[in-house]
């Protein structure tokens, strides 16, 4: 970062401004900040450093006070902070509050990657989970917080979970809420929907980017798939696209939660029945990795998306 304090003292010196630049540093000096500053490390500035760290101060003032009327700083979302340097005062710029918090969100949308779903699903929480004391989401809400504390004990591989129920139970909204938690712990997750990645999956063929699609979710830290069984699946989509990832993550016991329409029984008979063949082998062989990978919670209740819906 630019030397500003030399800066000044250089220019303040050709310009023969030295009254004027004592008048400048006496005023930085008796600023509250820097005395309280000064008084905390007097065992660690000599008379001399403190000389020789004039501009310093004084660039800090300046730039303190600019942050304060509302004016533009040189460094702009960071703030000056004093510092002792080689017994000498020094400015480092740290983060204010909105570049951390600017951070803090970039930080959070890298963690939790979003494929094909609403946005507005990256503010689900578990906390706002609808209706979650109630039969039908009580268990899946017990089962959600369940998995957050055995994934985080170390050693452990911790199952993610399969939610099945009907259209509009909050199935969707439990695994956003549980993919927010594990964001803020600094765990990468991806929550993809599942008929959309499909279609995907086909024209990433032309662009030649199926091996590079397929890594990134072998290996992402949580996987969330979500709407499995919604449409139906080819043979390839099934064995060399879902069947490659599960396979990779049940080896290396990575976590992967679904959703479904359909239970686990139900789903196995979809996934059996392809356009040109009806295969239960290779749909049972799909299964067993989700049901590795995954315990089954239903969920019941209300149609949350229809209790939401604007009556005119």
């Amino acid at each position: 970062m630019k030397n500003m304090g030399e800066d000044i003292q250089k220019e303040m010196i050709q310009r023969n401004w030295q009254n004027q630049y004592r008048d400048l540093i006496g005023d930085s000096i008796n600023d509250e900040e820097v005395k309280v500053f000064l008084s905390e490390h007097a065992n660690e500035i000599t008379e001399q450093n403190l000389q020789r760290s004039a501009a310093r101060i004084y660039e800090f003032v300046q730039e303190k006070r600019k942050i304060e009327s509302g004016k533009s700083s040189f460094a702009k979302g960071y703030s000056p902070k004093l510092t002792v340097n080689h017994n000498t005062v020094d400015v480092v710029y740290v983060p204010d509050t909105t570049m951390q918090q600017k951070r803090e969100s970039d930080r959070f949308k890298k963690n939790f990657e979003l494929i094909n779903l609403p946005a507005d699903i990256r503010t689900a929480s578990l906390m706002n989970y609808p209706q979650r004391n109630k039969i039908g989401r009580a268990k899946a809400f017990a089962a959600a917080n369940k998995f957050l504390e055995t994934y985080f004990e170390k050693n452990t591989f911790a199952p993610g979970l399969y939610l099945s129920g009907d259209f509009g139970v909050g199935k969707t909204y439990l695994l956003g809420a549980i993919a927010n938690e594990l964001a803020q712990q600094n765990v990468d997750v991806a929550l993809l929907h599942f008929p959309t990645f499909a279609v995907d999956m086909k024209s990433a063929i032309t662009d030649n980017l199926v091996t590079s699609k397929l890594e990134k979710l072998k290996k992402t830290s949580v996987l969330m798939i979500d709407d499995i069984g919604a449409d139906s699946v080819s043979a390839w989509i099934r064995d060399e696209v879902l069947g490659v990832v599960l396979q990779f993550r049940m080896q290396e016991q990575l976590p992967t939660f679904f959703s479904s329409n359909f239970s686990m029984e139900d789903l196995q008979k979809h996934l059996s029945i392809t356009k040109s063949a009806e295969e239960p082998i290779k749909a049972q062989r799909i299964m067993q990795r989700i049901k590795y990978l995954s315990r089954e919670i239903t969920i019941s209740g209300e149609n949350q998306r229809l209790k939401n819906q604007i009556e005119y």
